[in-house]
C-alpha cells in the first residue's frame, strides 16, 4: 500500500476514489515514563521512551488506514495527514490519528 501527503503520485494515475480512510491509535502515558521524561525535561535533552511510544502509536495509526484502504480494493491512501491530541482528565492520554484518501492507480 503506497502511502503519500501529497494529493497525486508520480508517474501514477489515479483512477478512483474509494473515500476517506482513518485510523486511530490512543496512547496511555505511564507514570514512570512521565517521571523520567520530567527528570530529562529539567536536565535537558530528548525523552526517547516518548519518542518510542509516539513512533509506535504512528505506525499503527498509519496501518490501520492503511488496511482501511485495502478492504475498499484501494492501491494508495493519498493526502494522508497526521494529527496528534491529547485526552483525559489530565491530558495523559494521546490520540494519534491519521486520516486520507484511499485511491486506485492505473
Amino acid at each position: 500500500m503506497i502511502l503519500s501527503t501529497t494529493p497525486t503520485l508520480q508517474d501514477r494515475n489515479i483512477t478512483g476514489y474509494k473515500g476517506i480512510v482513518t485510523g486511530e491509535t490512543i496512547i496511555g502515558a505511564n507514570i514512570f515514563k512521565d517521571i523520567f521524561a520530567g527528570i530529562r525535561d529539567i536536565v535537558g535533552g530528548r525523552s526517547g521512551s516518548y519518542e518510542r511510544v509516539l513512533a509506535e502509536a504512528r505506525r499503527n495509526a498509519l496501518d490501520e488506514m492503511a488496511e482501511a484502504a485495502a478492504k475498499l480494493g484501494a492501491h494508495a491512501v493519498v493526502g494522508v495527514d497526521l494529527d496528534y491530541e491529547t485526552l483525559g482528565a489530565n491530558g495523559g492520554m494521546i490520540m494519534v490519528t491519521a486520516s486520507g484518501t484511499a485511491v486506485t492507480l492505473e
